[in-house]
């Protein structure tokens, strides 16, 4: 545009001071600057990409492969094109990268009229999340670099990147409520399918209650005695407020917390007891259907904007799987997981605040937690006082930093576990059942 205007201002100069040679160059030049218009305008309409990959889930370790085709739908020939296949910067970042590419995302191509351009690059998957593949931005312009013209092609694709999942034996996480069916000595509420025996009828015993063939047989009212049982699993509680990780710890802690809570997860479910989830991060889902992408872009920069992700979230809906067992339990966990991202939303105080009614009391409470402050310590006990099973996992590497943050917890009563590494996850859940 500052070229045309700059040319038309000369030409209408040239015109006034009788300048016939500059007028005619101005001419020139204004033809080439509307024939590079057209003609690039007419390269970019022209083109179009589609993407295939090869799987859109994976564990960590896998390999997806990723072929781009762009074709010209047109009989004129483009000279010259740049495409790049956008992925979000924080898929690779940190080293390793979250996602590694071999071969090639980003080239510079010609294509003939009706032409194609196939490009196959891979994608290994080093660490679990929510990936946005694409869209694909082209970069085109004239032979005189006058003009250029960018364009963003094909609707993008999504990776879901699984947590690893430490292979248990048992949940190990030692409480008061431990996980299995287990004889309470005081009464949560009688399982009316487990009778234990009968007993003389007492005044207020229901009818449903009364023995009908004791009764007939001793011809004494006799009534049902119940079997006090309860069902017990664990509620995890996974802290991923962003204040929690410090940035020199970043991604391994956070990482490392989301291994701990799918392993859990998975060992509750292998004994088939209930399990469920609760977390103040950020459904990666849920942000992109939020935030969207971009489909135009005046510049490849603001294009490749379009795939990152906002620094801040205003966002203040805790992410809750509701704790029950049921045979896709543990996938909705894992998938969950898989794609939170830490957030700056509801702080772990607050988390519990939201969440403290939905909390089964049948369940043990796994908080899993790098950072807590003194109002986090209260908001714990506040649920071991209003009858919860508290265990408290540690998030923590050094092991004197561990004892001195596990001094508050254990004066309220609270069970505390130190999670060091990936190593010590199994070790987590050995300690209480094995099968």
């Amino acid at each position: 545009m500052k070229w045309l205007l700059a040319t038309l201002l000369i030409l209408i100069l040239a015109l006034v001071f009788n300048l016939g040679l500059v007028a005619y160059a101005m001419y020139a030049l204004l033809g080439a600057l509307l024939i590079s218009r057209l003609l690039t305008r007419t390269w970019t309409g022209n083109l179009t990409a589609e993407r295939r990959s090869s799987a859109l889930t994976a564990n960590v370790g896998q390999t997806v492969a990723v072929t781009v085709r762009i074709k010209n739908d047109g009989w004129l020939p483009i000279p010259w094109f740049l495409w790049h296949d956008a992925l979000p910067g924080r898929a690779l970042m940190f080293h390793p990268p979250a996602l590694k590419i071999s071969g090639y995302r980003i080239g510079v191509a010609m294509l003939r009229g009706g032409g194609t351009k196939n490009a196959l690059y891979q994608l290994t998957c080093n660490r679990r999340g929510y990936y946005q593949i694409g869209p694909v931005v082209v970069e085109t312009g004239d032979l005189f670099g006058l003009h250029r013209r960018f364009r963003v092609m094909g609707e993008p694709h999504f990776l879901l990147v699984y947590p690893p999942v430490v292979p248990l034996e048992g949940y190990s996480i030692a409480s008061r409520r431990p996980v299995g069916e287990v004889r309470m000595t005081y009464r949560l509420f009688e399982d009316p399918t487990r009778i234990a025996g009968i007993r003389f009828y007492q005044p207020g015993d229901p009818l449903r209650r009364v023995h009908w063939r004791a009764t007939a047989r001793t011809g004494r009212l006799h009534s049902k005695v119940y079997e006090p049982s309860t069902v017990a699993g664990a509620t995890i509680l996974l802290d991923f407020h962003q204040q929690s990780y410090p940035p020199h710890n970043e991604p391994h802690r956070s990482e490392l917390a989301v291994v701990a809570a799918a392993s859990i997860a998975g060992a509750v479910h292998q004994i088939g007891q209930q399990v469920g989830l609760v977390t103040n991060g950020r459904d990666a889902v849920d942000r992109i259907r939020q935030e969207g992408w971009a489909g135009q872009a005046r510049s490849r920069e603001t294009a490749l904007e379009s795939v990152a992700m906002r620094a801040q979230s205003d966002r203040l809906q805790p992410v809750i799987v509701p704790t029950r067992h049921s045979p896709d339990q543990l996938l909705r966990i894992v998938e969950t997981l898989a794609r939170v991202e830490l957030t700056d939303g509801l702080t772990l105080e607050q988390l519990i605040a939201e969440t403290e009614g939905r909390l089964p009391r049948s369940a043990t409470v796994v908080a899993i937690l790098t950072s807590f402050p003194r109002e986090t310590v209260l908001a714990l006990d506040n649920l071991r006082r209003g009858g919860y099973a508290v265990t408290a996992v540690l998030n923590v590497h050094d092991e004197v930093e561990f004892a001195d943050k596990a001094v508050p917890l254990v004066a309220c009563g609270i069970d505390v576990l130190h999670l060091k590494s990936q190593e010590t996850v199994a070790a987590l859940c050995r300690r209480f059942v094995l099968r």
